[in-house]
Formats: C-alpha cells, sequence, structure tokens
C-alpha cells in the first residue's frame, strides 16, 4: 500500500471504479460488442491469443476491451484465466500439410504445386489513411468464401527430394513433448519446448531479434520457403474410441525459413530450417518466430555463437511479455525501506569521501553553500 494514499481499501475501490468510467469512455458512443472486436479487430484477437496461448476468439476480444486495448494486459488476462481452466488432454499434433488454405506464398519458388495465394494481405495496400473508413460503413462488397481444401505440398519437399535440406526433425517415438505451462524452464532447452516458448513470446521482442540476425547478428541469410495461413482440424485420442476424435478446427499461420549451411565434419553443405507456429493470422510473428529459431540452432550446427539472438537463455527468459511486464511495472510499488537503506549508504559514502579531501576544500565548500 502506498503510504501516502489515503483511504485503504475505500481509495482502492475508487480507482477501480475510476478505471472502469475511463474504460467506458463517452456515454454518447455506442459501447463496443465482442462481435464487433472478433470481425474487425481480428488480427489484434489473433495475437492475443496467441500470446496468452489459449485459442478462444471471444475471451480475446473480452480481454482487449477489459484491458482498454493494452494488447499486454489483455495477453496477461487471458494467461491467467487460462489457469483456471481444466486439463482434459492433449491433441494430436495438427497437420498442416492439410491445411485449409486462405493464403499462401514463397519467395523462392515462383510456380509451386498448389500454386500461391495471395489471400488477405497488406503487402500491397498503399500505406495511406483511408477516410471512407472513419463513416462506419460498408466499402467493400462481401466475398465468396471457398472452404474447400486443396492438397498443397510443402516447398521443403522440393528441396528434400533433392536432399538440399536437412530433415523435417522428425522426434523418436518414445518422445514425450513438454509443456511450458506444467513444467519450469532449464536450459539448455530441447527444440519442442523453445518452439513452445517462442510461440507464446512477445511479437515485438523477437521483431527485433530477428531483424538483427539479417544485419550481422548471427549467421542468418534466410529465404521465405513458404507461408501459409488457414485452418487446420484438431483431433483428440480417445481410449474408449478407436479412433481419434474430431475437436474441430483453428486458424493458424505457419512459416519455414530457409537458411544457408556451409556444412560440417557430420554434414554436407545443404539448407536448414526455420520453423514458426502461431494461432491466427500473424505472419509476422511466425517469421519473427522462424529468424530466431534458427539463430537459436547455432550450436546444433557448430556455429559461433556471437549474437544476443542466438544466446538460448537470453531469448527465452526475455521473451515472455507477461513476466517482461511483472518486473517492470513491479519498479512502481513501494520500495520506501529499500531506498531508505541505499540513501543511508550513499550518506556514508559521500561522508568518507568528504573525510579523505583536504581541510581547505572542505572549508571551500562550506563557504561556497553558506
Amino acid at each position: 500500500m502506498y503510504v501516502a494514499v489515503k483511504g485503504g481499501e475505500a481509495a482502492i475501490a475508487n480507482a477501480h471504479s475510476l478505471l472502469a468510467d475511463r474504460r467506458r469512455g463517452d456515454r454518447s458512443v455506442p459501447a463496443l460488442r465482442l462481435d464487433q472486436i472478433v470481425e474487425q479487430l481480428a488480427l489484434g484477437v489473433d495475437r492475443v491469443m496467441s500470446e496468452g496461448s489459449l485459442y478462444d476468439r471471444e475471451l480475446a476480444a473480452l480481454a482487449i476491451v477489459q484491458a482498454r486495448g493494452d494488447m499486454i494486459e489483455a495477453i496477461f488476462l487471458v494467461r491467467a484465466y487460462r489457469t483456471t481452466l481444466p486439463r482434459f488432454g492433449y491433441s494430436k499434433a495438427i497437420d498442416t500439410s492439410a491445411m485449409r488454405v486462405e493464403r499462401r506464398v514463397s519467395a523462392t519458388y515462383k510456380d509451386l504445386p498448389g500454386g500461391q495465394l495471395l489471400g488477405p494481405t497488406f503487402d500491397y495496400t498503399h500505406r495511406l489513411l483511408d477516410p471512407e473508413l472513419a463513416g462506419g460503413t460498408d466499402v467493400a462488397e462481401p466475398l465468396r468464401r471457398d472452404t474447400e481444401a486443396q492438397a498443397m505440398p510443402r516447398v521443403s519437399a522440393i528441396l528434400a527430394r533433392e536432399g538440399l535440406i536437412e530433415p523435417d526433425g522428425e522426434m523418436p517415438q518414445d518422445h514425450v513433448p513438454g509443456d511450458i505451462t506444467r513444467e519450469p524452464l532449464e536450459f539448455p532447452m530441447a527444440r519442442d519446448i523453445r518452439l513452445q516458448a517462442l510461440s507464446r513470446g512477445d511479437e515485438g521482442f523477437l521483431l527485433a531479434l530477428g531483424y538483427s540476425t539479417q544485419r550481422g547478428y548471427a549467421r542468418n541469410h534466410p529465404f521465405v520457403g513458404e507461408i501459409r495461413i488457414g485452418e487446420v482440424e484438431l483431433e483428440l485420442d480417445v481410449p474408449e474410441l478407436p479412433f481419434a476424435a474430431p475437436l474441430g478446427a483453428v486458424r493458424v499461420t505457419e512459416c519455414q525459413m530457409v537458411n544457408q549451411f556451409k556444412g560440417s565434419a557430420k554434414a554436407p553443405p545443404q539448407f536448414t530450417r526455420g520453423y514458426g507456429l502461431v494461432f491466427g493470422q500473424s505472419e509476422r510473428k511466425a517469421m519473427a518466430m522462424a529468424l530466431c529459431d534458427r539463430a537459436l540452432r547455432a550450436r546444433e550446427f557448430g556455429e559461433d555463437v556471437v549474437a544476443a539472438a542466438q544466446d538460448e537463455e537470453f531469448v527465452i527468459s526475455h521473451s515472455d511479455n507477461v513476466q517482461a511486464t511483472g518486473f517492470v511495472e513491479h519498479l512502481k510499488l513501494p520500495h520506501y525501506v529499500d531506498f531508505q537503506a541505499e540513501l543511508d549508504l550513499v550518506r556514508r559514502m559521500r561522508a568518507e569521501y568528504e573525510a579523505r579531501e583536504s581541510p581547505a576544500k572542505v572549508e571551500e565548500k562550506r563557504q561556497a553553500a553558506e
């Protein structure tokens, strides 16, 4: 409790009331509905779901409203809610090759089996404000959406047929994937654990690290092998059933980066992979994740660790925005006792310093002070 703040519990209750008032804003403006946020602020909802590690569009929209648009606070709210939910089991690994693709592009091959799908993207829009949107009216006709699944083999399979890229990294049959929501992080990490942490890491932090790898702060020369966005089916193995039970579909963004590798005593020159997978549509985050994933594999390929993006403990320990928020924002809580101890220490050090000075200087400073 802040000693200088009067009122105790009443002051806290009033602070909450003031926050609720500011959250609502001008009463003459209609209140936001969750369906409006889900449909029209979808990319913000996707980020909250991804970094909150809970796929629920309405809950993410509710968190955005409650947090007054503060995305990290909304992510914190979703994470906190997630801890109250029971765990019924683990779904099977999703098959992104069977994705109902909405967008699929490659920067490595022009002509691909299944073709390239531009889909919804800002890539070719003019970065100019559109005043027509300010009127709140529809400015575009609704489009018919094709939901039929299309067979689209992975771009990496083209390189794999020639033996020019490392294997896809399949885990041993007896490998049990880790779960960072239930087990404390330990270093060094297996790649599956590291990818979990990167997937719910802060987009801005990973973006900055991914950018750094392209500016000489890691051995990284990437090509976007493929980015695909679409819906994938979730299935759960149920002991009582002879088949996997379908749970529904989720939208994800997947990115596979293709990186150079000059080879070593154990491996020939070939391309290597960086991988990113996140909830919803967030290709910038998936790309940044893939760049960081490849940078963090430096020791695996016998490369020198010379940059922050290659340091596993540095990257993973600082990528979680909920932890970062808590550690930074705790500084505004009362630290009166700590500060008084520091203050007394500085005063003693200052007195010792002045005692070592010549009497003439001490007298000169005293007269100047008077």
